[in-house]
């Protein structure tokens, strides 16, 4: 297998990481776009790159996208992650636009994907009060009722909730045998009556939401897919979820590592660079070493997703979100102790790196169940 980047892709990638220099290049220019660090997403810098055609990677071109690949648009990830670029509801959105490509009317298709290749984000709504790692105990209800559906329920921990076009919400729509069975995905726009959006305080800003459905009514047309196959395609677009957590957690992996390395090499102690100590040599080493293997396994996940988009590829998948956000926190963590109180400082980059990672490995799946997925690959 040929790892190797075709001349567009490198000139791609040297593209974005001077778009990232030029706009987000300074803490300055960082503080100012994300209000002081308490925001992730600025829709102004997302916007512009939306001009540039970066935000239809994966889109099709009938519906204005590029019709790239899923390497492309990891690319993209790693290096807007990488030049810290403040756009933070491109991987939400990215999720939906695989199931609207995947499960979605032609009408849908037009009007989501089209709306996302211009800048528009997307958010996806499955996370309960008790039903976090176990979706499938999920209690938000949809009823038929005048032609649509009216839905009821609480939502926890939802991504982008408050800066998107739509919520896709993946609710109950029959109560089945298991409870795997009779879950839907229907789509909630920007102020409809009866959803309230909260957004949650954490470490990392405010990004999350808690999200309240009370009697929202919503048109039948605004299911995605077919009524009660929700578990279905939510299975079938998981390798996709995965690995966009991977690609963006690889990029933050990469700047603290490079930040780190940066500091090593002019910071003096005892007379000297303190990355002239061995101790310090070896820990870079092997830092970089795991961000290479990390680099490697997500662009071979990318060409398999490639290779056949309808695989849901569980192994692979589990093995690169395990793996990358666990590298990834590793080097933050790591470049915070060889920076020492310079590490902890928020006049550095250093503790938000630190802070991006430490939930990698709790959304989109827990590193536990990532390894409890691959162990049962392996007939455990």
């Amino acid at each position: 297998m040929n790892f190797k980047l075709s001349d567009e892709q490198n000139d791609f990638v040297s593209s974005i990481r001077d778009f990232c220099e030029r706009e987000a290049g300074t803490p300055e220019k960082r503080e100012a776009l994300t209000e002081n660090h308490t925001i992730h997403h600025n829709q102004g810098l997302y916007e512009k790159m939306a001009d540039l055609g970066w935000l239809g990677l994966t889109i099709p071109e009938e519906y204005g996208g590029s019709g790239g690949s899923y390497l492309d648009a990891c690319l993209f990830m790693e290096e807007t992650s990488r030049g810290m670029a403040p756009i933070g509801g491109y991987a939400t959105t990215l999720i939906v636009a695989g199931a609207t490509q995947r499960f979605g009317t032609d009408e849908q298709k037009r009007r989501i994907l089209g709306n996302i290749a211009k800048g528009s984000v997307e958010a996806i709504a499955m996370t309960e009060p008790e039903a976090g790692s176990d979706v499938g105990n999920l209690s938000t209800k949809a009823e038929r009722s005048n032609g649509g559906y009216v839905i009821n329920g609480q939502k926890v921990f939802i991504s982008n909730a408050h800066i998107s076009d739509h919520v896709l919400v993946v609710c109950r729509t029959t109560k089945g045998e298991s409870k795997h069975d009779g879950l839907s995905m229907i789509f909630v726009p920007e102020g409809t009556e009866g959803m309230e959006t909260t957004p949650i305080d954490t470490m990392g800003g405010r990004e999350t939401n808690t999200v309240y459905f009370n009697d929202c009514e919503v048109p039948a047309e605004q299911l995605l897919g077919g009524q009660d196959r929700g578990w279905m395609q939510l299975m079938a677009g998981l390798n996709v979820e995965r690995l966009i957590l991977a690609a963006t957690m690889l990029g933050i992996g990469q700047r603290a590592f490079d930040d780190a390395l940066a500091y090593a090499k002019e910071r003096k102690q005892f007379g000297r660079p303190i990355g002239n100590f061995q101790a310090l040599q070896h820990r870079f080493a092997d830092l970089a070493t795991e961000l290479e293997a990390a680099r490697l396994m997500t662009h071979w996940v990318a060409s398999l997703t490639d290779e056949d988009p309808d695989s849901i590829l569980p192994r692979e998948s589990s093995m690169v979100k395990l793996f990358v956000t666990e590298t990834a926190q590793k080097v933050a963590l790591a470049g915070m102790q060889m920076m020492g109180g310079y590490g902890y400082s928020s006049e550095y980059d250093m503790e938000r790196l630190v802070r991006a990672t430490l939930v990698s490995t709790i959304y989109g799946g827990t590193s536990e169940i990532q390894r409890g997925i691959i162990a049962k690959t392996l007939g455990l």
